[in-house]
């Protein structure tokens, strides 16, 4: 694992507990002791089953929620607040319906006081980037999913955040569209090496575009069960390294890994259920 001192972000000890649904009621222990680090300039995907708490996680990367217990540290400065130098790509759209494709692009920028035709300047180059040059006037309405999804990818790009923090941001497309997203993402990264951190239940994804893999445990009490370098050759294309005979000796070795925790999991919703 990258040392938490050398790391670009780090979660170091962190647990998260809700409160009980009643005085004196026992507290819910999201995670418990969680510690992981991304370096500069890696992809670095976290995967575990369903309701395990991988967004709680990205949450408290981000600072938008405080740890129970533990600390972030980023460039090896513990986390006070929101964290400035991350990105953040939620799973849903985050665009403002009522702006159109390049209002909503440049709208970071304004609301850091650049000034307004430098911002259109560099919106209209993003949305070049992101393979939508020509559909700035559009609405969000007016835009496919993944077109959508180009548009929130260039919305946290232009303010060149170090981190990049991606919530299962592909995970509601198509499988066509989605492979053509993780490749425009890959495409993306390579050229500026931002530090990525990738939330997904995909383990064929997870594979796909990362450096390195994060497992974690079925809920409640999440935490790291395993660690995983992936060392398929880059550039990838996405669909093409799927087939190769290293991409399935990992798939088999990760999911040996994961496979008890999606079964536990399971057991607990049909519980539930």
């Amino acid at each position: 694992m990258t040392p938490a001192a050398a790391a670009v972000l780090a979660l170091d000890g962190v647990g998260v507990e809700w409160p009980g649904s009643a005085p004196g009621a026992p507290g819910y222990v999201a995670v418990e002791d969680v510690s992981l680090s991304v370096g500069r300039g890696e992809f670095l995907s976290v995967v575990g089953p369903t309701g395990c708490g991988k967004s709680t996680l990205l949450n408290v990367a981000a600072g938008l929620l405080a740890p129970s217990s533990g600390a972030v540290l980023v460039a090896g400065e513990r986390l006070s607040g929101l964290n400035r130098r991350a990105g953040y790509l939620f799973q849903a759209d985050a665009l403002m319906p009522w702006r159109n494709a390049r209002e909503n692009v440049e709208a970071g920028l304004i609301f850091a006081g650049v000034e307004r035709e430098q911002a259109h300047r560099r919106a209209e180059e993003w949305l070049r980037r992101v393979g939508l040059s020509g559909f700035g006037d559009r609405y969000p309405h007016q835009l496919s999913g993944g077109m959508r999804k180009r548009v929130a990818l260039a919305q946290v790009l232009i303010l060149e955040p170090e981190i990049l923090l991606m919530d299962e941001p592909f995970a509601a497309l198509d499988v066509q569209t989605r492979q053509l997203m993780e490749n425009e993402l890959l495409e993306l990264w390579s050229a500026e090496r931002r530090s990525v951190v990738f939330i997904t239940h995909d383990l064929e994804e997870a594979i796909s575009l990362s450096d390195r893999i994060v497992l974690l445990s079925a809920a409640p009490r999440t935490r790291p069960i395993g660690e995983f370098p992936i060392d398929l050759p880059r550039p990838r294309d996405v669909a093409e390294i799927r087939l190769t005979p290293r991409f399935l000796e990992l798939h088999g070795r990760i999911w040996a890994a994961l496979r008890a925790e999606v079964l536990k999991a399971y057991a607990v919703s049909q519980r539930l259920g």
